[in-house]
């Protein structure tokens, strides 16, 4: 069963923020809302494989040995 939740007190900018990004995905305020609690409970945290996949798909170097 769907439960109704509500966020209260959020600041003007914050809200604001949040109505331009719900525009400019064609959603309504709370279908944004919804489409970011969903992104944010499904994310994960990375492995140290996928940590290092990402640096380098990023090109950043890393040295070889710790530097003294």
């Amino acid at each position: 069963m769907p439960v109704s939740l509500s966020i209260k007190n959020v600041p003007d900018d914050v809200a604001e923020r949040l109505r331009e990004r719900a525009k400019r995905n064609h959603r309504s305020l709370q279908g944004e809302l919804l489409a970011m609690l969903e992104e944010g409970v499904e994310q994960r945290p990375m492995t140290p494989e996928e940590v290092l996949r990402e640096v380098r798909a990023l090109g950043i170097q890393t040295p070889d040995k710790p530097q003294r």
